[in-house]
């Protein structure tokens, strides 16, 4: 079986491994256009999976900026792919480029479909509270997230655990249940299922100013925000008109008692955190990270920061 894989950050990469692993003839790579990085944006850094190929030994790598152009339809043409699977590419191919191939395109995607169809599923699981997700592949069409699901398997979201746990636990699992989909691929059993589009959840992408905390919100919403954006883009707030970051929380039972307690205000410095009033509660901040500065527990600097005093 020719198969032309398609992926580009880390989560992809436990997937083209296993391929290579398990002697399946990937005969491609597709990925995303180095991009510059560092302080001055002067080098260019490749993506995950290109290193990924590079080790593994895989000599085409392409790298197209556009997905919806002749050149790039023909170039997969020449591959004479028997299946395409991507995972996590980033980009939505044409109808043109899914008929390549004879067998069709597979889908590795973080979500229990048709819940969190889009670019951050695993984020959006944690910031919105879900106690499990989970690996589904699919067959693709030229929707979003949107076509026949194969085979699924559900992880539990613990309630501490970060989007960048998370990140780790699933990426493995999709290897194993991309591995377990060509099986049954192979063998004549996969089944296919049309998603029911009335439960159909589509979630955008994260950016840096999701991070933002609204005191004024439920302290298990902040929590899962803080749980949600770590290790990016980090939720944050404001001290004294400094950006702080804000990178673990926990749970209050309890909310200790202080004049003007509004929603944002520091109710106590601890010796190990910050226990600041929300909007239905408090939470504790356990680790925090000013601009310019490392990342530090709450006890190395909560001695500078005066109960009363209000963040936002």
């Amino acid at each position: 079986m020719r198969i032309v894989f398609m992926g580009t950050p880390d989560f992809a990469v436990p997937c083209l491994e296993a391929l290579v692993k398990n002697k399946y003839d990937v005969v491609g790579i597709v990925t995303q256009p180095d991009k510059p990085f560092g302080r001055k944006q002067s080098e260019l850094k490749a993506p995950p999976i290109k290193e990924a190929a590079i080790r593994c030994g895989i000599g085409t790598i392409l790298q197209p900026t556009k997905v919806r152009t002749p050149e790039f339809l023909e170039a997969i043409r020449a591959l004479e792919p028997d299946l395409i699977v991507t995972a996590a590419y980033g980009r939505i191919l044409t109808k043109n480029v899914l008929d390549v191939p004879k067998l069709g395109c597979i889908n590795v995607h973080a979500s229990l479909l048709p819940k969190y169809r889009g670019a951050a599923p695993i984020q959006w699981a944690i910031m919105n509270g879900d106690e499990k997700t989970g690996i589904t592949t699919m067959f693709m069409d030229e929707g979003m997230d949107t076509g026949d699901i194969l085979l699924t398997r559900e992880i539990p979201i613990l309630p501490d655990m970060t989007s960048g746990e998370l990140f780790d636990g699933l990426k493995t699992l999709g290897a194993e249940v991309l591995l377990d989909t060509l099986k049954a691929l192979e063998n004549g059993s996969l089944a296919r299922t049309p998603q029911d589009n009335s439960k159909a959840v589509s979630v955008p992408m994260i950016t840096k100013e999701i991070g933002l905390v609204d005191w004024n919100r439920k302290a298990v919403e902040i929590h899962n925000l803080v749980r949600g954006t770590n290790p990016w883009p980090g939720a944050f707030t404001y001290y004294n008109c400094s950006r702080m970051k804000i990178w673990k929380t926990a749970l209050l039972e309890s909310c200790p008692s202080v004049k003007a307690g509004k929603p944002g205000t520091i109710m106590k410095v601890e010796k190990d955190s910050l226990i600041v009033a929300t909007g239905d509660g408090c939470l504790h901040i356990i680790e925090l990270q000013f601009d310019s500065c490392r990342r530090m527990n709450a006890c190395e600097c909560g001695h500078n920061m005066d109960e009363g005093e209000v963040l936002g």
